[in-house]
């Protein structure tokens, strides 16, 4: 037996098949129902009932796993049937606040009942043109106006009788001009002819002017009390307009306020309604000017109200756009078609998305706004429910996430316009009585994103249920009967192909390839889902009427080609020798590592030339990546950890005087992880003793201070990607890749790759300790220190140490030197 053979890893560790007693519980998904329920989330299907019952401030949801685990789906599929066991939320209207026109009032009413109320309030605005007009076309109000102007008229003509006659009596006629009188003086009873009146002296026209002078005061109290009569016949006008539109008015909305007596607030809106429809009745009756004296009555002006209009004793100023506006009611929330609480899923979440906005119009250069153009967004949607966000949009927008943790912390939903909280300069606008929420906010992310929030405080008081979604979950016989009912449910939707008992076994290999472990299935069900889609396509183009394991190999064989373009491009630059990898030969000082790399979701592993230089010094280890900071914090650490292993092996009674220079050849971009360290210890260690290492080998593993060998990622990826290199130079029986014993558990390689072991054309080993590596790739042992401290002679510790006391004996020797000793 060589002595590398009890490393060797058997054929039957290198894959976990799926076999008919794995399967005994069926023969095709024809024999299993469809999945009811998500797999393997067992944590987070509890975490999830958790959060959903907890009605308490703070407990919304944060739904965190790796992509294509179906947590979106789960938690739609979980947030739907709550929503449907939880009343309909009451509908939300905004109305006019005739107290404060910039800020509109919010009123509810059960579900269904805001859209009878639009209703009506339009019904309400056609039934207050038809009867305010008939009553001021009514006889009874014309003779009533007209007693009021009759009554001023007399009282005018006997005022006119007086001052004629005081007029008179002083020398003076009256000639009435509008509302004023002017006073003519008379010349024998009659006024005085221009020439007369010129030929007057001064003196002459200076006495008629003192006489005019008192005869206007004499009559001031009697020229005022016409004005008053004018001002009292004009009020008894108004007066008389404003309690016949009340009149009309008063009986439809007495009706309505009946009607909506459970709710005071609409009751008293409807009778500041009935207030202002007396005020303002001039819109109802069209009527342009002042029905008694023909006259704009500037006393009894309005003021604006944005697309309100302005009003004079009736008269509807131009340029507006609905003067009927104030009258109307917004129906903001209209739950009315809703069975249960709302279900929202914003898939664009940005702010106005979110949060509602003012809309505005434009009109003759200036914009206009009123409460009929206030728009809900999605939290007001989802108000009395649920909202689902994705994490990765909501931080897209700058302004939503701090937004929505002042609304859930408030408990209120506030609509205004984005930007207007950071205006130097105050802007006139509505600001919309804010309204109750009572929602539950479910974020879903990937840990990154959780990783992110996380770290702000709101979002730890705010989101205190996470709920958790694994990417796998235990290969056992519960969960492969629930893979295959994931399939069953896929191929009874799709009324497609079932898959038998061979196409199962494919389905559940792959899935234990995806979580990378035997003893586990990947959770990861968009994935899985694509397989199967995949498969049956190719099901389908054989004319087969089942699906079977060569169509899903086929499927994930195609797969992997479409997205492969790189991993082929940089095999082909190894074949052609522009990226130098040897596999076969002898060489000190230089080893095949392996490491991984990641694109578009696809993952291959490729091998990397690493190469050690060893000299006298007192440099120590030298990570070349590390001086020019290519190389990340992982792999610096990795680094640093061999001078530990050196040191504990070799420099217990004397310095570790050497300097080691370490690389990654022909690597430039960078390079993270420690899962090429036990590769560099390897390389150290073949310089310093000279030994060279077998290059037809690969090594994979992380190293600690004491040469134990640690598990790795990615070990089927870079198992493949050294076996896709040898295969290509030519398969010669020596070649294979040396990984940890530790991730034996984690194999589950393609097919191509086990046949090639089987037929001893390829190999795995797996280890447990650095030393043990050594014996394999240079065929020596690395020897045991004795008890004197010296190792074996002519084992791999035995000339290292050889070597570094030699160093130690040159810096010394350079030291005297130096000293002039």
């Amino acid at each position: 037996m060589k002595i590398h053979d009890q490393y060797r890893v058997p054929i039957d560790k290198l894959k976990k098949v799926c076999n008919s007693e794995e399967l005994k519980f069926c023969n095709s998904t024809l024999d299993v129902s469809p999945l009811d329920a998500i797999a393997g989330q067992e944590r987070a299907v509890k975490s999830m009932e958790f959060g959903i019952a907890m009605e308490d401030d703070g407990y919304h949801i944060f739904v965190v796993g790796p992509s294509g685990t179906g947590k979106s789906e789960y938690t739609n599929d979980v947030v739907n049937r709550a929503a449907a066991l939880r009343p309909v939320p009451d509908d939300w209207c905004y109305i006019y606040n005739f107290s404060n026109k910039d800020k509109p009032l919010a009123v509810s009413l059960p579900a269904g009942k805001g859209r009878i109320f639009q209703k009506d309030m339009d019904k309400l605005i056609l039934e207050l043109k038809n009867v305010i007009r008939k009553n001021f076309e009514s006889t009874d109000y014309e003779l009533k106006k007209d007693r009021i102007f009759n009554t001023y008229q007399l009282k005018m003509e006997e005022l006119v009788m007086i001052i004629n006659q005081k007029a008179l009596e002083d020398g003076f006629g009256v000639k009435t001009v509008g509302m004023k009188f002017v006073f003519i003086p008379l010349y024998d009873g009659r006024p005085y002819q221009p020439e007369e009146y010129s030929n007057l002296s001064d003196e002459q026209r200076n006495i008629i002017n003192e006489k005019r002078y008192l005869l206007v005061k004499k009559l001031e109290r009697i020229l005022a009390d016409g004005q008053q009569a004018e001002k009292k016949m004009t009020a008894q006008i108004i007066e008389l307009t404003r309690e016949t539109a009340y009149r009309g008015a008063q009986p439809l909305i007495v009706s309505l306020k009946e009607k909506y007596q459970a709710s005071s607030q609409i009751v008293e809106y409807l009778d500041n309604v009935l207030h202002d429809v007396a005020d303002r009745y001039g819109i109802f009756t069209n009527q342009e000017t002042h029905p008694a004296t023909h006259q704009p009555d500037e006393t009894n002006q309005q003021e604006s109200d944005g697309d309100s209009p302005v009003t004079f004793n009736g008269f509807t100023g131009q340029g507006e756009t609905d003067p009927y506006n104030r009258y109307r009611v917004n129906l903001f929330i209209n739950n009315e078609n809703l069975q249960g609480a709302p279900v929202i899923t914003e898939s664009n979440p940005y702010y106005y998305n979110i949060f509602g906005k003012i809309e505005y119009k434009s009109q003759l250069f200036l914009v206009n706004t009123d409460f009929t153009m206030v728009k809900p967004g999605a939290i007001h949607l989802a108000n009395g429910g649920y909202l689902v966000l994705q994490a990765k949009d909501l931080l897209t927008d700058p302004f939503v996430w701090n937004v929505l943790k002042k609304m859930l912390r408030n408990r209120a939903a506030v609509i205004e316009n984005i930007g207007e909280q950071y205006r130097t300069v105050p802007t006139v606008t509505l600001k919309p009585e804010a309204i109750p929420l009572n929602i539950k906010v479910i974020l879903i992310g990937s840990p990154l994103f959780y990783l992110v929030l996380s770290s702000d405080e709101d979002f730890r008081e705010l989101f205190k249920v996470k709920v958790d979604f694994d990417s796998e979950m235990p290969r056992n016989q519960e969960n492969i009967r629930k893979y295959v009912s994931f399939v069953s449910g896929i191929c009874e939707e799709k009324d497609v192909h079932c898959f038998d008992q061979t196409g199962l076994a494919g389905i559940i290999e792959y899935g234990s390839r995806l979580a990378g472990n035997q003893k586990k299935l990947s959770t990861r069900f968009g994935d899985v889902r694509e397989v199967i889609y995949e498969s049956i396509a190719r099901a389908k183009s054989d004319g087969s009427e089942t699906v079977r394991m060569v169509h899903v190999k086929k499927a994930v064989n195609d797969r992997n080609y479409r997205f492969n373009r790189l991993e082929e491009k940089i095999q082909e630059e190894i074949a052609d020798r522009r990226i130098i990898i040897d596999t076969t030969g002898i060489t000190v000082g230089q080893i095949n590592g392996l490491f991984i790399i990641q694109t578009g979701g696809y993952t291959f592993g490729l091998p990397s030339r690493i190469t050690a230089i060893t000299h006298v010094g007192h440099g120590g280890v030298v990570n070349i990546e590390r001086e020019t900071e290519m190389s990340g914090n992982i792999h610096s650490k990795g680094v640093l950890t061999l001078a530990g292993y050196l040191g504990g092996k070799f420099a217990q009674d004397k310095p570790l005087g050497l300097t080691a220079q370490i690389t990654f050849e022909q690597l430039y971009d960078g390079v993270e992880g420690d899962s090429a360290s036990s590769a560099e210890l390897y390389a150290i260690i073949s310089s310093l003793a000279g030994v060279g290492i077998r290059q037809c080998l690969a090594v994979t593993g992380s190293v600690d201070q004491r040469g134990e060998i640690q598990p790795i990622g990615g070990v089927n990826e870079k198992i493949e990607g050294f076996f896709d290199v040898c295969q290509t130079a030519g398969l010669t029986g020596d070649q294979g890749v040396i990984i940890p014993a530790s991730n034996t558990i984690n194999l589950m390689l393609k097919d191509e790759v086990i046949e090639a072991v089987a037929q001893g054309r390829f190999n795995i080993y797996a280890i447990n300790h650095i030393e043990e590596g050594l014996e394999i790739l240079t065929g020596i042992p690395a020897g045991k220190m004795g008890a004197d401290g010296n190792y074996p002679d002519g084992s791999i510790y035995d000339c290292v140490n050889k070597k570094l006391q030699g160093f130690n004996t040159a810096l010394e020797s350079v030291t005297r030197k130096n000293a002039g000793v």
